[in-house]
């Protein structure tokens, strides 16, 4: 099973995770490509940084060619409401910030940006709806701005559709969303864990007074969370990196056991002396790489409705369920009924298994182990008249034993373009085939 480990000693924001994500193997065109579909006018530049020694991936976002977000010397965050008759809410937000690790605030002057207008959850819907991207890569997105406005609604105490997304709505946090949602699942990881994030400390400054770190909308964000401050007087996760995480929903803990294949650091903002300011993140398989166990959930329903197991299905892999299937089977009495099986890691047993007791008509759930014998899986891009197409290769040892355009890139493709889908993938393979010939 082929397993992800991000190590957040030094907190974690989009443009680290980002930084990660190639650093580990991720082809910069999954996100050079998933940032243009967007048609913002945004792009990303990839540098190559040294942070305390260490060598790392920088990522930055520009804006019709500019950075779309210069950093900051300080962090600060301005808050102004106004309430109108007629109107519920309307928020002012003048962010400056940068994910960097420690320097005295008080040394250098703080860099603020204005936004005066932002955009609503309903607009950034659309816009990532009308981009051409795969159906997992829109959900991803989409639910990482809902988190994140979820948060504020909650901290402003509005309807999150009254929330207008200033500096989460800015370009480049959209970028840094959309890329990361493109990256996730380019990665093709089966399981997501996280170290203890590590917060920061000190104050931020807020139209309502002094908040510490970490600032409200992430400290929502990070609910349930391990956490902890250390090192560093200064804000280390920010919203965007917490919704994040929320959205992978990681086990946290020490690192898994794993043989690990592959290292990516993203970079943060700054130098700092004798703190590397950096996100790690470790790619590999579990346990005894080709070998793994997986936990088997199962119950048989006679009495549940279609709509009801849809929604099950859809719940269980949001949770982390690395495969569901539904049988057709014949129970007691000649009743026709359902066998509901969901594979898991063991992680995430309590979490299903407390699912199909709440959300089913069952009374008991059979879980058991099964030892599974699993494939290395990687991705290769071809190019194709449709434009991009990933293939999911399965090996062992270096011997290519399966080769399958994936899907999701087959439809958006075949959509785009009229054509039927499985002249899409004919297309990939015969692409790939002439990659592998070469």
């Amino acid at each position: 099973m082929r397993i992800a480990y991000l190590d957040c000693f030094a907190g974690i924001s989009g443009d680290m995770f980002l930084g990660a994500l190639i650093d580990s193997g991720v082809p910069a065109e999954v996100l050079h490509d998933a940032v243009k579909t967007l048609d913002l006018g945004a792009s990303l530049t990839l540098s190559k940084a040294d942070r305390s020694g260490i060598s790392a991936t920088s990522v930055r976002v520009l804006e019709n060619g500019k950075p779309a977000e210069e950093p900051a010397l300080a962090h600060s965050h301005t808050h102004e409401h106004h309430h109108h008759e007629g109107q519920q809410h309307s928020h002012s937000h003048r962010h400056s910030h940068s994910h960097d690790a420690p320097q005295q605030q008080q040394q250098e002057p703080a860099h603020q940006h204005s936004h005066s207008h932002g955009r609503s959850l309903s607009v950034i819907r659309k816009l990532i709806d009308s981009a051409k991207l795969a159906d997992p890569v829109k959900r991803t997105a989409i639910q990482t701005f809902e988190l994140l406005g979820a948060s504020e609604a909650k901290i402003h105490n509005v309807d999150i559709e009254k929330i207008h997304f200033h500096e989460v709505g800015a370009v480049d946090a959209i970028v840094d969303i959309v890329a990361a949602s493109a990256g996730i699942h380019a990665l093709g990881v089966d399981a997501w864990y996280a170290s203890p994030l590590n917060v920061g400390g000190g104050m931020v400054d807020c139209a309502h007074g002094r908040f510490p770190v970490p600032a409200p909308a992430t400290a929502d964000l990070l609910r349930g969370f391990p956490t902890y401050s250390a090192h560093v007087q200064q804000e280390l996760v920010t919203p965007t990196g917490a919704a994040l995480v929320r959205v992978l929903s990681p086990t946290f803990g020490a690192q898994p056991a794993m043989r690990v294949q592959k290292i990516g650091y993203g970079a943060g903002t700054r130098n700092p002396k004798d703190f590397p300011n950096v996100l790690r993140l470790s790619i590999g398989d579990a346990g005894d790489g080709n070998q793994a166990s997986v936990a088997v959930l199962e119950t048989a329903l006679d009495d549940i409705s279609p709509q009801i197991l849809a929604h099950v299905t859809e719940r269980a892999f949001a949770l982390g369920a690395l495969d569901v299937m539904s049988t057709a089977v014949q129970m007691k009495k000649g009743r026709l009924g359902t066998l509901l099986t969901l594979l898991a890691d063991d992680a995430k047993v309590s979490v299903l298994e407390d699912l199909l007791l709440r959300e089913t008509s069952t009374l008991g759930i059979r879980i058991h182990h099964e030892r599974r014998s699993c494939l290395d899986r990687t991705y290769v891009t071809v190019s194709t008249p449709y434009g991009e197409i990933r293939i999911k290769v399965g090996s062992r040892s270096g011997e290519i034993f399966n080769a399958a355009p994936e899907f999701e890139d087959c439809r958006t493709a075949a959509a785009a373009h009229n054509v039927p889908v499985k002249q899409v993938q004919q297309s990939a393979i015969a692409a790939y085939q002439r990659v592998q010939g070469d």
